[in-house]
Order: structure tokens, then C-alpha cells, then sequence
């Protein structure tokens, strides 16, 4: 489910599954393409920003799909929510970084010397994180058999202490304990934390859908978590700037530049990064015109 309202326009959707993929989808899809010629041509700016020019190429592509498949997508006709998501997803990843500081489970290589063009990078890459994941899902879940319910379901109060609680401590535990060991407790603390509040302020809770026998969305965002990890690391293996790795679990034994059992970890990244931008976006003082994926 993408929209919490019908779409407010007075042009109506184009019927959804016809038509032609939209002008800025195929901008999107050239832009990927011409990334990869360039990139292998040696055109060294562009292996410097290479990760971003891809991302960015992606969302335009697979929101166009979601567009021709449901006729109406985000970026089309809430632009300025999508606007938000862009932002928010920045914050929501530096969130991470600053665990990494302690836990240095990833250092960054052939970053620009220019601390300015170093720091537009970051923007520009961390504002793809959170979009890229989320019409990952929104297509994957357009497609797979089975529906979301209308409504996350009520968690009860012990569950619901229960579940924040331990997010609360999965967050505490590596800021005192610092340890590449604890990197597992990042990944899921700001989940368990974040996601039974939106759920309370009656926003989209993919663990009170789990937890109530309701997989099907947090399984379908799982699977969009691991194809986009899978992406992240293909493409981060071939770039000038990237980022490297220091896992202490299997460590050795890798798929481009991550450990194996590092691509784990996506799967509740995606469900974690949704709840961080839910529960952002609440706090932001412009009226919600849309709960997105809500």
C-alpha cells in the first residue's frame, strides 16, 4: 500500500500497467548506463561519484516502474514528500556513521581531499539510502502475491515495553561496550525502539504486523533490503570512492567488498531505516499529504 488517501488531482492516473515507461525513468536507466561505459572508460569523477550517480539513476528508474505499474508514484505526485524522504534519509544514515566511530566496522577509501566536495558526496550518497530501499519494496510488494492489512494491528502494552525496551538497550550496550562484536545490536535496536512508537501514534509498524502473524510486508522488505545491499556492494566494488569492511564474523570470506554474513544485515536495515523515517517525518512541521508505504 503506497498512499493512506486517494490521489488528489484533477488529472486521474494513467491506467495502471500501460503505457510508457516516463521520460525521467529512462533519464534514470541512460544515467546508470552511461555511469557503468565511463566508469570502465577511466573517467576518474566519475568512479569518485560513482555510488551516488548510480543510486540516483535507480530510484528515477524503479519509481517510473512503479508508476506505469499503479499509475502514480511518489516522486510524481508528492514531490515534496519525496523531497523529505531524500532528507530524512540522510540523518537516518549518519545515525550509523555515528556508531562506526566507536565500532569501525567500515572505513571510507579515495575520498576527495576537498573537504567540500568530500561532504556533498556523503550528502548526495546517504540521501539515496532510504528511497532506494523503500520503491524497492513498493515494487516487489506490487507484484508478489498476498495483501498488506489496511491497518498496523495494536500491540499490547507488555509486548510493546517489551520490544522498545530491548531496542532501548540494543542501542545503550555498544555506546558502553564498544566491539565490532556488538554490530548485530545496531541493527536492530533503532527497529525495535522506533517501530512499536509509530505504531502507537497510529503510523505503519512492520513488528506489529510480524509479531501479530502478519509477515508478508516485513519479509517483502527484507527481500528489498538484501537486493539493494546486493547493489550497494557490486557497485561500491568497482568505484574510486567506497568503503570497506571490518567484520569480525567470518570475516574473510566475502562477496565484493562485504562479508558474506554482513549482507545479513540488510534485511533489517531496510525495516529499520522505514521506522527511523516514520518516526523523523512525525516531527517535521509540515502537514503529511500522504503516509508513504503507510
Amino acid at each position: 500500500m503506497l498512499y493512506e488517501n486517494s490521489r488528489k488531482s484533477s488529472e486521474a492516473p494513467s491506467p495502471p500497467g500501460t503505457g510508457r515507461i516516463a521520460v525521467y525513468g529512462i533519464i534514470g536507466l541512460l544515467g546508470m548506463a552511461a555511469g557503468e561505459v565511463l566508469l570502465f572508460s577511466g573517467v576518474h569523477w566519475v568512479g569518485r561519484w560513482f555510488t551516488p550517480i548510480m543510486w540516483t539513476g535507480y530510484i528515477l528508474f524503479i519509481d517510473s516502474l512503479i508508476r506505469r505499474r499503479k499509475g502514480t508514484s511518489l516522486l510524481t505526485d508528492y514531490p515534496l514528500e519525496f523531497a523529505l524522504l531524500v532528507l530524512i534519509s540522510i540523518p537516518s544514515w549518519v545515525f550509523f556513521e555515528g556508531y562506526n566511530v566507536l565500532l569501525k566496522n567500515w572505513a571510507y577509501i579515495g575520498l576527495p581531499d576537498n573537504m567540500v566536495e568530500r561532504y556533498i558526496g556523503y550528502a548526495w550518497a546517504f540521501a539515496t539510502i532510504s528511497p532506494g530501499m523503500f520503491v524497492t519494496y513498493e515494487l516487489l510488494e506490487s507484484y508478489l502475491p498476498g495483501k498488506n492489512p489496511a491497518k498496523s494491528p495494536r500491540l499490547g502494552n507488555r509486548l510493546f515495553f517489551a520490544l522498545t525496551g530491548f531496542g532501548l538497550i540494543a542501542m545503550i550496550i555498544p555506546l558502553i561496550w564498544p566491539s565490532t562484536y556488538m554490530t548485530p545490536l545496531v541493527w536492530l535496536g533503532a527497529t525495535y525502539f522506533f517501530d512499536p512508537i509509530n505504531q502507537r501514534f497510529g503510523d505503519r509498524s512492520f513488528l506489529s504486523e510480524f509479531f501479530t502473524g502478519r509477515f508478508r510486508s516485513t519479509l517483502i522488505m527484507f527481500l528489498a533490503g538484501l537486493i539493494c545491499g546486493l547493489l550497494w556492494e557490486f557497485w561500491n566494488y568497482w568505484a574510486a570512492t567506497k568503503w570497506q569492511y571490518d567484520v569480525p564474523y567470518l570475516g574473510h570470506i566475502k562477496l565484493f567488498e562485504m562479508p558474506v554474513l554482513g549482507f545479513l544485515g540488510f534485511m533489517p536495515f531496510a525495516v529499520e531505516s522505514y521506522a527511523m523515517y516514520v518516526f523523523v517525518r512525525r516531527l517535521i512541521p509540515i502537514p503529511r499529504k500522504v503516509k508513504y508505504l503507510g
